[in-house]
C-alpha cells in the first residue's frame, strides 16, 4: 500500500490517503501502454476520407478515339486514372480504424498509467477545490499554488464550476473519474486526483 499526502488547494498538507497497491503499484510495461493508447486514438479517427474511383467519376462514356489507325495509344475513357481529371486508383475509402483490445488489457494499462505517475512522483492528491464562482482567474490561482503546468485533474463527479473555470487554461484538462483514460494520463506530465475521485478509481480497477 502506498501512503500519499493530501493537500488543500493552497498546497498545505491536510492528511494522508492510502492507495491500493494493486492499482497504483503495478509493474509498468510500455508495450501495453502503447497498444491501448494507439487503440484509443484509432477509435477517434473519423475514417470519412474518400476519393472517386472509375465507377464514380462522371463522364468518360465515349471512347476518345478509335482503337486503331490514329497513331496514338489506345484509350477507352478520358476518365482513366492516367488521364488528367480521371479517377484515383487505390485511394482512401471510408473505413473504421478502431481495433479491439481486451477489457483486461485495457484495465491493466490504466493501472500501469496510474502507477507510472505515482512512481515518477507526478501524482498529487488534493482534498478538494472550492471556487467562489466560475471564473478562469480563480482556477489559475489554485493551479499556481499547486504548481500545475501540464496537468490532468480528476474529479469524482461533474462539477460545473470547476469545468467552466478550467476549460480555457492551456495545458490543464479536467475530467471525471468515470472518464479517466490511458491516453490523457500519458499526455499530461502531472496527475492530480481530487480526494473524492480516489475511491471510484480504486473500485473501478481493483478487481480487474
Amino acid at each position: 500500500m502506498a501512503v500519499v499526502k493530501v493537500y488543500d488547494q493552497d498546497k498545505k498538507e491536510t492528511g494522508e490517503v492510502t492507495l491500493a497497491s494493486d492499482v497504483f503499484e503495478v509493474e509498468v510495461r510500455p508495450e501495453i501502454l502503447n497498444l491501448v493508447a494507439r487503440a484509443q486514438l484509432a477509435a477517434k479517427r473519423a475514417g470519412t476520407h474518400a476519393v472517386k474511383t472509375r465507377a464514380r467519376v462522371s463522364g468518360g462514356g465515349a471512347k476518345p478515339w478509335r482503337q486503331k489507325g490514329s497513331g496514338r495509344a489506345r484509350s477507352g475513357s478520358n476518365r482513366s486514372p492516367i488521364w488528367r481529371g480521371g479517377a484515383i486508383i487505390f485511394g482512401p475509402q471510408p473505413r473504421d480504424y478502431s481495433f479491439k483490445v481486451n477489457a483486461k488489457v485495457r484495465a491493466l494499462a490504466m493501472k500501469m498509467a496510474l502507477s507510472s505517475r505515482l512512481a515518477g512522483d507526478a501524482l498529487m492528491v488534493v482534498k478538494g477545490i472550492e471556487l467562489p464562482e466560475a471564473k478562469t482567474r480563480h482556477f489559475v490561482k489554485v493551479a499556481d499554488a499547486l504548481g500545475l503546468e501540464k496537468a490532468l485533474v480528476v474529479a469524482g463527479g461533474v462539477q460545473e464550476t470547476l469545468v467552466r473555470s478550467a476549460r480555457n487554461i492551456p495545458g490543464i484538462t479536467l475530467i471525471t473519474a468515470e472518464g479517466l483514460n490511458v491516453y490523457d494520463i500519458l499526455k499530461h506530465k502531472q496527475l492530480v486526483l481530487l480526494q473524492d475521485a480516489v475511491e471510484p478509481i480504486q473500485a473501478r480497477f481493483a478487481a480487474k
